[in-house]
């Protein structure tokens, strides 16, 4: 892990799925700082974006949005489940404009410290937005039976989400900070600490 020159303005926090990230930045906001939610914004923008559309529908097939113009979350998840692939054909449509997203939101809120939350914020290259990265890590098996109570899947499907994300070794080599979230650290105190800087 790298230690940053300080001031920051744009931290992005990050982690596996099931790790608590969204979690912790709900504690984040709850502290007054605003958090700006990739996930959540390439939602909105792959039924709003009229490039993104096209793209995909190219990609996909004119299957993935329904006549009243919402996507139909099982072909395009189908067409994720392909493998690493065909995520990044996604990917390669939809986080440009996430990118774009982000940098007009931060922009906006000039002067004030703002956080991202990413899943894929080290493959997508999102920490090159970033001052600081976050990383929110929890055991394997703790991840594994909150996404299973979480989305109702099966352990295989949860495993088989888990194999299209960076492993928390990886992520772990390019973070700057790291917060454990496995349910026996005090979280709230490594979140004060992290807005402490």
């Amino acid at each position: 892990m790298s230690s940053k020159k300080f001031p920051r303005t744009k931290l992005a926090v990050t982690g596996g799925i099931g790790s608590g990230k969204s979690y912790v930045c709900r504690l984040i906001e709850q502290a007054g700082h605003p958090v700006f939610y990739c996930d959540d914004e390439a939602r909105r923008l792959i039924v709003s974006h009229p490039l993104i559309r096209r793209e995909l529908t190219q990609l996909v097939g004119p299957g993935v949005y329904a006549a009243d113009g919402s996507l139909v979350k099982p072909v395009l998840g189908a067409y994720l489940c392909r493998g690493r692939e065909a995520a990044a054909r996604v990917d390669a449509i939809v986080h440009p404009r996430v990118a774009e997203a982000f940098r007009a939101w931060a922009e906006a809120r000039a002067g004030r410290m703002v956080f991202m939350e990413c899943a894929l914020l080290f493959e997508a290259g999102f920490d090159r937005l970033a001052d600081e990265t976050i990383l929110v890590t929890a055991p394997l098996e703790l991840r594994l039976q909150r996404i299973m109570q979480r989305d109702g899947v099966t352990r295989a499907k949860a495993l088989q989400w888990m194999a299209l994300q960076w492993s928390d070794e990886q992520r772990m080599a390019r973070a700057d900070r790291v917060i454990c979230n496995d349910g026996r650290a005090d979280l709230a105190a490594q979140v004060a600490d992290l807005l402490r800087g």
